[in-house]
């Protein structure tokens, strides 16, 4: 039941995205709403530092130098984010921060701070877009704080093909980044061997996106190693059936074939 009221929330409900993002953690870790305290102490502190700036350029400007600079959340790019760094409070804590929520907690600020912000995907990166004012906008990493000048956005928007001046940046939708946040916390719970945990990010995935083989190969591994082998064996023939050319699936046909011939001989 706690699921499904989820995914009402998740698909139909108006709430902002870190109101999502904390609905999401407290489902996966068992817990009550994280607070967001250190959020708004942040928020204080970027209010004060923009206090006697008019420029709205200016004031961004300063914005991204208090929170990268002053409050410390510079970073460097990672091949693997720790499951920490999906746990918003602790996250904020501790300074790390997987991208996607801290892109998520970044807009929160930035629209607390009366900017109008969204997530945009820049390839190959999850970006921030604030909107100075009618004529510009700037775009920055939420991982190091760098923006791009519109040279660098034309060459990476070069790599999506055709025309140029067809592209539009257009913000991401929510339910793009709930999937890419669930699909990332999935594999840092599994690098981590947190296998109940990851299935429940699986379970959400696959209501979200129920035709995905990927996502039922991995519920399959899941189940597998918590010893459900029998409910298993479904999600592994789903995804075998449906992704007969992918190495993976050719080799785990190997291996079912072989468990149903030793079923048979044992009956």
């Amino acid at each position: 039941m706690k699921n499904q009221l989820l995914l009402s929330e998740l698909q139909f409900n108006e709430k902002d995205l870190l109101d999502l993002f904390l609905l999401i953690e407290g489902y996966i870790f068992k817990q009550n709403e994280p607070s967001i305290d250190a959020i708004e102490k942040i928020i204080e502190n970027c209010d004060l530092a923009m206090k006697e700036i008019e420029d709205p350029l200016e004031q961004v400007e300063v914005l991204i130098n208090q929170i990268f600079v002053d409050q410390m959340f510079i970073d460097d790019p990672k091949a693997f984010w720790p499951v920490i760094s999906f746990k918003i409070n602790l996250g904020v804590q501790y300074r790390l921060l997987a991208p996607t929520v801290k892109a998520v907690i970044l807009q929160y600020i930035f629209e607390s701070c009366s900017f109008e912000a969204d997530i945009v995907f820049v390839p190959d990166n999850v970006m921030i877009r604030v909107t100075c004012d009618d004529n510009y906008a700037i775009i920055f990493d939420p991982i190091s704080g760098e923006s791009i000048d519109w040279h660098q956005l034309d060459d990476r928007m070069d790599e999506i093909g055709g025309d140029p001046s067809d592209i539009e940046l257009l913000p991401m939708d929510k339910t793009s980044l709930i999937i890419e946040h669930l699909t990332a916390l999935k594999n840092a719970l599994i690098k981590e061997s947190a296998f109940d945990k990851a299935l429940k990010c699986v379970d959400l995935l696959i209501e979200l996106r129920p035709e995905d083989p990927f996502e039922r190969r991995d519920r399959g591994f899941l189940l597998h190693q918590l010893d459900c082998f029998k409910v298993a064996y479904d999600d592994y023939q789903y995804f075998v059936e449906h992704c007969p050319k992918d190495p993976a699936a050719q080799l785990l046909k190997m291996q079912l074939d072989k468990i149903t011939i030793v079923n048979n001989v044992l009956h």
